[in-house]
C-alpha cells in the first residue's frame, strides 16, 4: 500500500489526513517504527489512531497516560484475589511451596493492561500511548524497553516477546519536552490545524448533510475565531460540534441570528474567559468576515 493510498483508506473512514501525516503513517507502517504525533490539543492526533486502526479492520489499544502513571497501570498486574484464594484452597489441600508458588505466578494469573495485551495479540493492533508528555520521565524510561525491542520483562515470568509487532502511536501537546532517547525510538510528524479546504473536506465527511453555505461559514467562523487571543483554542472536533449545534437548531445561515450565534459558541468555547472575550458583537464581526 503506497501513501496515497493509505490517505485514501483513512478518508474513507472520515479522516483527513495531510500528505505529511499520510507519508508518516506509511513510513512507520513499513518501517515497524513507533511514530510520535506532536501538536496543539484539538488537531485530531488520537484521531489518527482510531481511524488507522478501523481502517486496518484492527483492535485499538489505548494507554490514556497521567501524572504518577505506572507499570501495574500500564503493563500488568496480578489477579491478586484470584491468588489468595488459589492458596487457600492448595493449603486446605495440603499443598504447601514451590508448586503453589508456580502456579499462582503464571501467566493464567496475569491480568494484561494495555501495553502487554498490545503484545499479545495474534493480528497486530493500534497501540494509541495518549498525551505522553503528561505522563512522568520514569515512565518514558519505562516504555524504552517496550518501544526498541517490543518485548517486556516480568520478574516473575521473565522476558515476554511480542506475538506480532503492534502498530504503535504516541501523542503529545507538547505540556513538556520529551527525552531524546524516546525521540530517538520513534518516527516524528508535527500536525497542525488544517487549513481551510482540508477543514472543510473533514466537515462533509463527518456531517455529510451539511449544506455547503453553512460548510464554508463555519469553516471560516472558527478558522477566524482561532486567530482571537483564546486560552483555549477550538478543535476540529470543536468545530464539528458547532456545525452540529447550527444544523439541529436549522440555522442556514450563521449571520442571520447574533443570538443564536452566541448560544451555540458554548461547543467552541470551553472557558469563562473566552466566553467573556467573545462578545455578540465580536461574535457577529468575525462571522461577517467568515461569510
Amino acid at each position: 500500500m503506497s501513501w496515497t493510498d493509505l490517505q485514501t483508506s483513512l478518508r474513507s473512514e472520515g479522516y483527513v489526513a495531510s500528505d505529511d501525516l499520510a507519508v508518516a503513517l506509511q513510513l512507520a507502517l513499513s518501517l515497524g517504527r513507533p511514530l510520535l504525533l506532536e501538536g496543539a490539543a484539538g488537531v485530531g492526533k488520537t484521531e489518527v489512531a482510531r481511524t488507522l486502526a478501523a481502517a486496518r479492520d484492527t483492535r485499538l489499544i489505548r494507554l490514556q497516560c497521567y501524572e504518577g502513571l505506572d507499570a501495574a497501570q500500564a503493563l500488568y498486574e496480578w489477579n491478586y484475589q484470584r491468588q489468595l484464594l488459589t492458596i487457600r484452597a492448595a493449603a486446605e489441600g495440603g499443598e504447601t511451596g514451590k508448586t503453589v508458588e508456580a502456579r499462582i505466578f503464571s501467566r493464567e494469573f496475569l491480568l494484561e493492561r494495555p501495553l502487554l495485551a498490545a503484545i499479545t495479540q495474534e493480528v497486530p493492533p493500534v497501540l494509541l500511548i495518549d498525551e505522553i508528555d503528561r505522563a512522568d520521565e520514569e515512565f518514558e524510561a519505562f516504555l524504552l524497553e517496550l518501544l526498541a525491542e517490543y518485548q517486556v520483562t516480568i520478574p516473575e515470568l521473565g522476558t515476554i516477546h511480542a506475538t506480532s509487532r503492534p502498530i504503535v502511536i504516541l501523542t503529545s501537546n507538547g505540556t513538556r519536552d520529551l527525552s531524546d532517547a524516546l525521540r530517538r525510538r520513534c518516527l516524528y510528524t508535527y500536525v497542525e490545524y488544517p487549513d481551510r479546504a482540508t477543514e472543510l473536506a473533514i466537515l462533509k465527511a463527518r456531517c455529510r448533510d451539511v449544506e455547503d453555505r453553512l460548510a464554508a461559514q463555519v469553516v471560516g467562523f472558527v478558522q477566524k475565531l482561532r486567530e482571537e487571543d483564546l486560552e483555549k483554542v477550538p478543535g476540529v472536533a470543536e468545530m464539528l460540534d458547532f456545525a452540529a449545534a447550527l444544523m439541529g437548531l436549522g440555522i442556514a445561515d450563521l449571520t442571520a441570528d447574533p443570538a443564536v450565534l452566541q448560544a451555540t459558541l458554548t461547543t467552541l468555547l470551553k472557558t469563562q474567559s473566552d466566553q467573556a472575550q467573545i462578545t455578540p458583537e465580536v461574535a457577529a464581526r468575525i462571522a461577517g468576515r467568515a461569510a
